[in-house]
């Protein structure tokens, strides 16, 4: 379809299967290494589906606060299981981190992980007192996006959020149905507008960063640059040399300008 190759990430980035091999390894080795350690809280439900669970992952003091971080995947594909190394630098700076796994479509639609999202956020919270940060990428960055938007999070939760970063989000959904995933996604105009937080003011009052990477599609610039232009006040960073699948390492290094900023260290 019109879009299709717009959208496909995967076909244009040099050795991709390098990255989508690593993850799932680094993230078995930091889980592992954090559980043995006693850091780690590993499939806490928070929902009836099977997919409704998540990781905590614990410093070794009292946390400061928690950074959730949601995965991306178009929705589709992908789990909490490939992510847990990109805890290590909040970590780093006495942040507890939860990493929620979620149904995938074509099972549900986009608006119920949105739900899912938020009653994982709820959770998490319900385990470590303080600010929350939220962190999301491409389809996590959406998810992260639609936390800020009015009538999602509850009242209680929603007074914790310090600060949310969209990294290579998808924030209007409607180009995505002239693409040929929408059989999965099965999104109409209605529900395209309902779920893109582009289309929305946000309601909470916190810092948005939004985050891309210098070699990403020319759609996703797009994106990331719609939200940005839609939500006032919100910063936009593009970072030089990085691609759809690489523009998320900084999250492992307590020393990155993304982590620091999530940490409220700059």
């Amino acid at each position: 379809m019109r879009n299709d190759d717009a959208y496909n990430n995967r076909d244009h980035v040099p050795n991709v299967d390098v990255y989508l091999e690593a993850w799932p390894e680094d993230a078995r080795a930091y889980r592992e290494r954090e559980a043995s350690l006693g850091r780690a809280r590993l499939n806490e439900p928070y929902g009836p589906h099977e997919r409704e669970k998540l990781d905590l992952f614990y410093p070794s003091g009292k946390p400061k606060g928690l950074l959730v971080f949601v995965h991306g995947g178009y929705w589709r594909a992908f789990s909490r299981a490939e992510s847990s190394h990109l805890a290590a630098g909040a970590v780093a700076h006495d942040w507890a981190v939860a990493i929620p796994s979620y149904p995938l479509a074509p099972e549900v639609r986009i608006a119920a992980i949105t739900t899912s999202i938020a009653a994982a956020v709820t959770r998490a919270a319900k385990h470590v007192a303080g600010p929350i940060a939220l962190a999301g990428h491409s389809a996590g960055g959406h998810l992260v996006a639609r936390m800020a938007c009015p009538d999602v999070l509850d009242a209680e939760t929603a007074a914790r959020i310090a600060r949310v970063m969209p990294i290579s989000p998808v924030s209007d959904l409607r180009p995505l149905l002239e693409t040929s995933m929408n059989a999965d996604f099965q999104l109409d105009d209605d529900s395209a507008i309902a779920e893109s937080p582009a289309l929305m003011r946000p309601e909470l009052d916190v810092p948005v960063h939004v985050w891309g990477g210098g070699n990403e599609r020319p759609a996703f610039l797009d994106q990331a640059r719609w939200l940005h232009e839609a939500w006032a006040g919100s910063t936009l960073t593009i970072a030089e040399g990085t691609h759809h699948f690489d523009v998320i390492e900084p999250l492992t290094n307590g020393d990155s300008a993304m982590v620091q900023w999530l940490a409220g260290l700059a």
